[in-house]
């Protein structure tokens, strides 16, 4: 199909407004009142008032079974606590990623179903979860659980959750090209780096690769801080109709173009190639649909729930060669606030915190609007690309700063 065909999308949504609840660890609040805080933010930040939003999108919606804080609030929970009248809305687990929810909201605007969408995504997993363990998705609460799906597969070798799964695609990529640990510390220590200058970060202390090495394993390849840290906190953003958005307080950030593509198995563990994922088909989507090439963009807030996964990322959105993110990130020149392409401005999932995707969007359009303070990429960057997602999920978004 021709490149102009695929672009009934481009520069018809933007995003408008963006708010953030307290983040942190067993925070002990009501996820319905982050997400409030967090939409109220994100109303006021474009200059909106709550008759204003006309549609909501979410994901994955309310009341997820087994899986402890996974969900804080659903579309009819936001629905009723805000008053809100709406024309479209949407919420669930079966998208292209967490950042689906949004993609859907681009549709919405640029299809006239509604003017401006409430976008949001609630976690407490860190209260919900106690100083328990944490949870695979899906394993149930305790107790007997007979597993379904594909997971009646995996479960009887142990592997409950991501943190394997994806471990064992990591695995094959070093056997493949000679990845290895120390340069996948790059990703987890540069986060810490970046987290140490977001005063929302857990984990702020400085540290260095003796500390990332010395870690406890938890699934080979992946120690301690390869893994994101669960949170309490709500992220919201608003998505307007173009011509909708002249009308709020900030330059508008266009959608240049979204990813949402899955052209291989939607499987953890059948995928056709192990060293990639879903994300490989949703990069290319999203260079499908724009002139722009990896070598436009200046931030990259790229998702981290382990640091293989960002690793991925850089290679499918063509930032570095297929194979080649290892000598690409070795040493962190390339990926810090100076660098070739800034990675994870605010300490991505590793040391800010699981926001489950939201949170680098969230961040993307900080730096886009240069509101990253002591965080701010020199510069003032222009073109921003956010994307979450791994295994057989992945969705991602192409931002440039509007007039």
């Amino acid at each position: 199909m021709a490149k102009n065909a695929n672009r009934k999308l481009a520069r018809q949504a933007a995003i408008t407004g963006i708010g953030q609840s307290a983040v942190g660890r067993r925070l002990n609040v009501d996820p319905l009142g982050l997400t409030a805080d967090a939409c109220l933010e994100a109303i006021a930040d474009a200059g909106l008032c709550r008759d204003d939003i006309d549609g909501i999108s979410t994901y994955p919606g309310g009341g997820i079974p087994g899986a402890p804080g996974f969900s804080g609030a659903g579309i009819s929970d936001v629905q009723d606590m805000l008053r809100l009248k709406v024309d479209w809305f949407c919420g669930g687990l079966e998208l292209p990623g967490q950042l689906g929810s949004v993609i859907n909201a681009c549709m919405a605007v640029a299809t006239g179903m509604a003017r401006h969408v409430l976008c949001f995504r609630t976690v407490w997993e860190s209260t919900a979860q106690g100083t328990g363990p944490r949870g695979g998705i899906g394993t149930g609460g305790g107790g007997r659980f007979r597993a379904g799906g594909f997971m009646q597969w995996t479960l009887p070798y142990g592997a409950a959750s991501a943190a394997v799964w994806i471990a064992m695609m990591a695995r094959r990529h070093f056997h493949e090209f000679g990845t290895t640990r120390e340069q996948m510390a790059q990703i987890a220590l540069n986060a810490r780096r970046n987290a140490g200058l977001n005063p929302k970060a857990i984990y702020r202390e400085p540290m260095a690769l003796d500390d990332y090495l010395e870690a406890r394993m938890i699934s080979d390849p992946f120690c301690l801080y390869d893994c994101d840290a669960p949170v309490d906190g709500s992220t919201a953003l608003i998505v307007s109709a173009v011509d909708a958005a002249r009308d709020c307080r900030k330059p508008p950030l266009l959608v240049e173009a979204v990813g949402s593509a899955l052209r291989g198995r939607p499987s953890w563990d059948q995928f056709d190639d192990l060293t990639t994922m879903a994300l490989r088909d949703a990069s290319a989507m999203l260079w499908e649909r724009t002139d722009l090439k990896p070598a436009d963009v200046q931030v990259a807030e790229l998702y981290d729930g382990f640091s293989f996964i960002a690793m991925a990322w850089l290679e499918a959105l063509g930032f570095c060669g297929k194979g080649e993110s290892g000598p690409f990130i070795e040493g962190g020149n390339a990926i810090a606030l100076d660098g070739e392409i800034p990675l994870n401005t605010q300490g991505g999932q590793l040391s800010a915190g699981r926001l489950h995707g939201f949170g680098l969007l969230h961040e993307a359009a900080l730096q886009l609007w240069g509101e990253g303070e002591q965080r701010q990429v020199p510069g003032g960057p222009e073109v921003a690309v956010a994307a979450a997602g791994g295994g057989p999920l992945g969705g991602c978004l192409l931002l440039r700063r509007g007039d």
